[in-house]
């Protein structure tokens, strides 16, 4: 059976808690698009994990974690990942590397760069881990994939033509060096010695693994609102985000994918420009708490390290998210960091040119959009204990009623602590 774990939102809804947790009954977890632009955060026997190449299914030995052909692959980081992780005791992981992804080169981040440095008060916000350069090229059919490392000549052939398309932009339009071929080929070169052992063939062996009857678990990067197709153009991700993807970038069937779990916050939660949209962004001083109380550490990119923009929960926004995911059940993160509120407001509509709607919109409409809010009591006492979700307070409870009810999709899962197990179970009223 294979299942996806995806985000319903903007990303940094808890999805690397999830998927290592569900790893424990599953063999095969497979990270499917994405790269080492963003983080999955993951609090477990071995200590505080922030993951941002490896699957989350890392930390059990049973696990074969995939690295699939959707991925862009930074092998500098995956190498540093490897050697941290094992560094703090955890056991060398199952991972098996696609042979048909590509590499992110050092040249995608300059570029990722440069390219935020030109537009100035226009940039997009960017990571700058190489993404946007690593999917053009992809697409532009001048990328590098991994088979190609153990192909000198080939390499060497593709690697001259990418440098030779590089080094025109480089030069005309950013005013930068240009790029050593050589220095290059050298740099892939120590590079390759260091990933052979996990190289194979992930198209036969997921397939096969399905064939098997195996639980595989898919593993999305971002959310909903940053797929390049379906999300807030043009301020999303350059891979996309959604479950469907993950018949791709992971190779499987997709008659295969039966579960697809949608991830989300209690609130909102976004890494992005102050100029992307975000309808219901708290501000001031209430934004500044809600930020220091949320998460594990307060609300901070694990990538980047730069503050989160926070907000209260959009029921717009996410019924449209899990809608695009086509999700079968969702999961609810970080209950337990609005416990300290009197009252808590929820999004449950946009005035967009003086009509209010809750269908989300395009994003030339979603510019405009002003957040409608309902009100709902707070809980205010400490649930990171509870271990049955019966014994949450009945405030808490009724507020994952109404989520539920307003998104029109069934909870399962409400998470209220950090931890691997501070989950509860609940039956849904959908």
């Amino acid at each position: 059976m294979v299942k996806a774990i995806v985000g319903a939102n903007w990303g940094d809804e808890g999805k690397g808690k999830i998927t290592d947790m569900l790893a424990e009954t599953s063999d095969v977890v497979i990270r499917f698009q994405g790269g080492a632009n963003a983080g999955h955060t993951i609090i477990n026997d071995y200590g505080r994990f922030a993951l941002h190449i490896l699957p989350s299914g890392t930390f059990y030995p049973h696990v074969t974690n995939v690295i699939g052909n959707g991925v862009a692959l930074d092998i500098k980081r995956l190498i540093a990942e490897l050697e941290d992780i094992t560094g703090q005791g955890v056991p060398a992981p199952n991972l098996l590397i696609s042979e048909r992804a590509q590499i992110l080169m050092s040249y995608h981040v300059l570029q990722d760069t440069y390219e935020e440095e030109r537009l100035g008060g226009r940039a997009f916000g960017s990571t700058k881990s190489g993404i946007a350069p690593f999917y053009s090229d992809k697409y532009a059919k001048t990328g590098i994939q991994v088979c190609d490392l153990y192909d000198d000549q080939r390499l060497m052939r593709r690697l001259t033509d990418a440098v030779e398309r590089k080094n025109i932009l480089f030069r005309y339009m950013y005013q930068k060096p240009e790029l050593d071929v050589q220095a290059l080929y050298d740099e892939l070169m120590a590079q390759r010695e260091a990933l052979r052992p996990y190289v194979g063939d992930a198209v036969q062996f997921v397939h096969d693994a399905e064939k098997a009857g195996k639980t595989i678990l898919l593993e999305g990067q971002l959310g909903s609102m940053k797929d390049p197709d379906l999300g807030i153009y043009p301020m999303t991700t350059s891979s996309h985000t959604l479950a469907g993807f993950g018949a791709v970038g992971a190779c499987v069937p997709p008659t295969a994918i039966k579960d697809v779990i949608a991830v989300t916050k209690a609130y909102s939660s976004c890494v992005g420009a102050k100029t992307e949209p975000f309808v219901s962004e708290l501000l001031g001083d209430a934004g500044d708490e809600l930020r220091r109380r949320g998460g594990d550490k307060g609300e901070f990119g694990a990538t980047t390290g730069r503050p989160r923009r926070v907000g209260w929960f959009d029921t717009v926004a996410t019924r449209y998210g899990c809608m695009v995911q086509g999700a079968t059940q969702v999961a609810l993160t970080c209950l337990d960091v609005l416990s300290y509120l009197d009252e808590i407001p929820v999004c449950t509509g946009y005035e967009i040119d003086g009509q209010v709607t809750d269908t989300f919109p395009i994003p030339a409409r979603l510019e405009r959009a002003r957040p409608v809010f309902t009100t709902l009591p707070g809980w205010k006492t400490d649930i990171t204990a509870v271990k049955d979700y019966d014994a949450l307070p009945d405030n808490a409870k009724a507020y994952v009623d109404f989520i539920e009810q307003q998104i029109q999709a069934p909870i399962t899962m409400v998470s209220n602590g950090p931890s691997r197990h501070q989950i509860t179970y609940r039956i849904p009223k959908l």
